[in-house]
């Protein structure tokens, strides 16, 4: 395997409603125009369908603090995990 592919494998990408930083696949693809249709771990959104349009974005954003920002796969969520850093990343 190639250096280059190895570190392509390692790579996480950012969430862009909750900031989480340990996705797999970037959420629009590599070339950043076709969705992925995958989960957040964290916020639940699906690429391609919550996060078309930065208003879109934010308004799923909203919803999810309000809601207690409660992780969609609970058992993924680290024991140390701070809203407030994690949207830091955005």
């Amino acid at each position: 395997m190639l250096n280059r592919e190895r570190k392509k494998m390692n790579r996480k990408y950012i969430c862009p409603i909750c900031g989480y930083n340990e996705l797999k696949n970037p959420p629009w693809g590599e070339d950043g125009k076709n969705p992925s249709y995958d989960i957040c771990a964290c916020c639940g959104c699906e690429f391609g369908y919550e996060d078309v349009t930065e208003e879109s974005k934010k308004r799923f954003r909203e919803k999810w603090i309000n809601n207690g920002a409660k992780w969609f796969t609970s058992k993924k969520k680290p024991k140390d995990w701070n809203l407030e850093e994690q949207l830091k990343n955005l």
